[in-house]
């Protein structure tokens, strides 16, 4: 009850910030003549995910509307452009849409991501929505993020304490199991004399993204109920202008960074109903770009953006506030993604931080684990299948063999970056794989699970990689192969399966190595759950690094284990 009670005194520290304000801004007309406006620019960025050094590969890149690419990230870089934005406007708000934790790469995830709240506290972030990844170590790991003190396992390893965030972690939909609000729900930030509500909401599907240990005695709600309550809080305190930090997405079928090529889906339904006193929606998790306008239920424009990941945009909505009303007119946003470039000088305090994280992970980090003879790409070919996902797999597989394992199955979600052949600034020379390299790839520290499926089990598991709004496809070991039909119905598109050559009986048992999120049912893989006789096996990333140093020379795979037919 002390997290609750906790959350309660700071709700009442934000109602008592929100009247003092209205207080303040309320002149008598009699007293001055009010100035007709104000104008107030809102930045924000999501799913950074720790990303300090500026990111490789693809991750490094964003694609323009032509489809040409630019470089793009580096948290230095991003300070520089956020310090640019609020320059042009004097009324600037820094904002997160979640995941700014979490999935992160060496550099921050071998100091439990304190490095990255440091950053985010110099940067001057106000505001934060939780995302899934907020969740990875657990609602208490969360606490320790925002309250600061040192990890209760490792202690105090990067400072000699940690202060924590100075922003808070919004989360409106965020319940303990008997209902009471486990985060604060809003927030209110004065900016050009003006209140303006934050409102955080992450996805209501959080668990099936999150292991189950990790959200114990949580639960999660309808985004658009809880963001639709806190608005009518804010509607009663007189807080007119209203935006939302939604850690959830559509996907895109491209474009660049102000297109609007999204995939209706979660994102678009929620702004469709999301109360009309809001006046701009910032949404993260997708990890797409996109600058679009949808209307709310009073059939009035608003912005809806996202700005990709890994700090590579920054995504701007610029807001003229009646100054008497302290409403939005809403015919005066304007909204655009500016491109987080490296050709701006590297904001000198954030590089020094980021060289601290640097120099401290070192040692560990640029340790040789094997080598490669090209890129390994996460992105899949037509079909889904990648070759670095083919490489994962095959590992997971090699390290489980003791548990007789036949084929090894894992989650692409769980791939966060590419395996580049071309040396890295550290020097480690061109086709060397180092661990922190590694450890980019592999971030979670999942659990490597071994359970028997019957081959029934099997092909619904292959059959749930589509779903009506979302599809994922698996990444698969050498010793399994199957063929689907894009076009055939969801839940009939599998066919052909073989493992070992051999094809697969439905009433026959395998083994199947799988790691502990997926074993679980996570991204909605339910079927994992009906596995039997579980066997434990190493951590992924271990099995990763065990098989780069077994294998020297890895070259990409041919995409041959996944046949795609009309």
């Amino acid at each position: 009850m002390a997290s609750s009670s906790r959350v309660v005194r700071r709700s009442v520290a934000v109602t008592a910030a929100v009247l003092a304000a209205a207080v303040a801004t309320a002149t008598p007309a009699s007293a001055q003549r009010p100035v007709p406006t104000t104008d107030v620019r809102l930045i924000a960025f999501n799913d950074f995910h720790g990303n300090l050094e500026p990111p490789s590969g693809s991750s490094g890149r964003i694609t323009l509307s032509n489809g040409t690419t630019v470089d793009a990230g580096g948290a230095a870089y991003l300070a520089t452009h956020v310090k640019q934005l609020e320059a042009q406007v004097r009324n600037s708000v820094l904002l997160s849409a979640g995941d700014n934790v979490g999935a992160s790469p060496l550099t921050s995830a071998l100091f439990h991501d304190e490095p990255t709240i440091d950053f985010l506290d110099e940067i001057g972030v106000r505001a934060s929505v939780v995302g899934n990844h907020e969740f990875d170590e657990g609602y208490r790991e969360l606490q320790r993020m925002q309250f600061g003190g040192c990890h209760p396992t490792d202690g105090c390893q990067y400072e000699n304490s940690f202060r924590g965030a100075k922003f808070p972690f919004l989360g409106s939909n965020v319940y303990f199991d008997n209902g009471v609000p486990a985060l604060l729900p809003f927030t209110v930030q004065v900016s050009g004399g003006v209140p303006i509500g934050v409102i955080g909401a992450t996805l209501e599907d959080l668990p099936t993204v999150v292991t189950p240990t990790a959200i114990e005695g949580l639960k999660f709600g309808d985004e658009v109920e809880a963001i639709n309550r806190t608005s009518g809080w804010l509607d009663r305190l007189g807080i007119k202008a209203q935006v939302v930090l939604l850690h959830q997405g559509d996907n895109t079928g491209g474009g660049g960074p102000d297109d609007c090529k999204v995939t209706p889906g979660p994102a678009t339904q929620i702004a469709k109903g999301v109360s009309a006193s809001v006046d701009a929606i910032f949404t993260g998790h997708s990890h797409q770009q996109y600058n679009c306008v949808i209307n709310d239920p009073k059939g009035k424009p608003r912005p809806v953006i996202q700005g990709s990941s890994f700090g590579r945009l920054l995504s701007v909505v610029d807001l003229k506030i009646d100054t008497r009303t302290r409403d939005v007119v809403r015919s005066a946003t304007k909204a655009h993604n500016e491109i987080v470039t490296r050709d701006v000088t590297p904001d000198p305090a954030v590089q020094k931080l980021v060289d601290k994280a640097k120099t401290e992970s070192a040692p560990i980090a640029n340790r040789q684990v094997g080598t490669i003879t090209a890129d390994l790409k996460a992105a899949g070919a037509a079909s889904g299948e990648s070759a670095l996902g083919d490489v994962i797999a095959d590992a997971q597989l090699e390290a489980t063999a003791g548990n007789n394992a036949q084929i090894a199955i894992t989650n692409p979600g769980g791939i966060r970056a590419d395996l580049t052949y071309a040396s890295s600034p550290a020097g480690e020379g061109d086709g060397v794989v180092t661990y922190g390299e590694a450890f980019t790839v592999q971030p979670f520290s999942n659990i490597m699970q071994t359970i028997t499926l019957t081959g029934a089990n099997l092909k619904n598991v292959l059959e749930q990689q589509w779903t009506a709004t979302t599809t994922r496809i698996l990444q698969i070991s050498s010793t399994l192969h199957y063929t689907y039909s894009a076009s055939a119905p969801i839940g009939s598109r599998v066919s052909n399966i073989t493992v070992g050559g051999t094809p697969v009986d439905p009433n026959a048992t395998y083994r199947v190595s799988v790691n502990n999120f997926l074993a679980a049912g996570g991204d909605g893989f339910t079927e994992f759950t009906k596995g039997t006789d579980l066997t434990g096996g190493p951590v992924d990333l271990d099995a990763l690094t065990a098989y780069l140093g077994a294998h020297p020379g890895i070259a990409p795979p041919p995409a041959d284990r996944i046949t795609v037919v009309p």
